[in-house]
């Protein structure tokens, strides 16, 4: 699958300065970054090497057809996990579930599909992929694309079968976890 390109070119008088140096240094931009307020995610994918991790690099592409998007490191172990299935699972994390976050952030638990031993989860209706019990969402995706973005690979995977509940928000802002919103249809 190759990337459609679809940019509008800026006028010379908003580009910037070529005689400025660039600030945006991996500190800067980690610094910048902890200002954008996030919801929480568990990416896993299943199979003899199942794997989850703590994401928050995750948002929707289209509705029509339905996609979204997750952003992995290169190096990470997730990363081969999605190449290897081509389907991924999304859990979106409630208030509730900030030990979840941490656990499938942490190096230290078990490796493969035994990191899920000790987790409350349900197996995605397509994939198979560990979805966990709590979350206030759920997604289920088959990989359409991935591209290339810095140390970074943007996968974009076509969703599958989808599911929320009412609750509360896990967030990650300024460089901690935080409860959000209520995640409710009213406003």
């Amino acid at each position: 699958m190759t990337a459609e390109r679809h940019l509008t070119p800026l006028p010379s008088s908003e580009l910037p300065s070529p005689e400025l140096p660039p600030t945006a240094s991996p500190k800067v931009l980690r610094e910048v970054m902890s200002s954008f307020a996030t919801g929480i995610t568990v990416l896993t994918a299943a199979g003899d090497h199942g794997h989850g991790m703590t994401a928050n690099a995750f948002s929707s592409v289209s509705l029509e057809p339905p996609m979204v998007l997750c952003c992995i490191a290169r190096t990470a172990q997730m990363h081969e996990a999605i190449l290897r299935t081509r389907h991924f699972g999304v859990s979106v994390l409630s208030a509730e579930q900030e030990d979840l976050a941490r656990y499938f952030a942490s190096k230290g638990r078990p490796r493969g599909q035994a990191q899920f031993d000790q987790v409350d989860w349900f197996p995605a209706r397509h994939s198979g992929a560990p979805l966990l019990s709590g979350s206030l969402a759920w997604l289920e995706c088959e990989l359409a694309g991935v591209y290339h973005g810095g140390d970074h690979s943007i996968f974009v995977g076509t969703v599958l079968d989808a599911a929320r509940r009412e609750g509360e928000a896990l967030l990650f802002f300024a460089g901690g976890f935080h409860q959000g919103m209520p995640s409710s249809r009213s406003a």
